[in-house]
């Protein structure tokens, strides 16, 4: 599912697609380790929702500003699979007891306007938070 690889070197083959036309947050990857484990699976499941979500909105706002052509196709991919992945963490079954909507500080990246960079975040993202939050889930199973 993890289309990161793809989309990089999809955007290798289309030239002067670095530039975007607006700024993307970049989502906050870094993990203070025992933060992290103090917080409830929810928690953790809001904040990665919280990260997802904006940098959907931030694609799609880029995308609606491209031009046609090789660019857009990529930012349209990109947004596809940021969706797919805040699908499934949405339906994500969390532990019996875990109330919704806990309160999630936001934790803002820095914006920027590098596909190279926010495909690389995006892959961070899921590569760090997201594959932690699976394994503690997996536990349950």
């Amino acid at each position: 599912m993890n289309k990161v690889k793809d989309l990089q070197e999809e955007k290798v083959i289309c030239s002067g697609v670095d530039a975007l036309p607006s700024s993307i947050q970049l989502p906050c990857i870094s993990i203070h380790k025992a933060t992290w484990e103090r917080k409830s699976v929810q928690e953790r499941r809001a904040e990665i929702l919280l990260s997802l979500g904006t940098l959907a909105q931030d694609v799609r706002s880029a995308r609606t500003l491209s031009q046609p052509g090789c660019g857009l196709t990529l930012l349209k991919r990109l947004e596809h699979s940021i969706n797919n992945y805040l699908y499934v963490v949405r339906l994500l079954h969390v532990e019996q007891g875990e109330q919704e909507g806990p309160a999630v500080e936001r934790c803002l990246g820095q914006p920027s306007k590098d596909l190279g960079l926010v495909l690389k975040y995006f892959g961070l993202l899921l590569t760090g938070k997201l594959e932690l939050l699976i394994a503690e889930m997996a536990k349950w199973c």
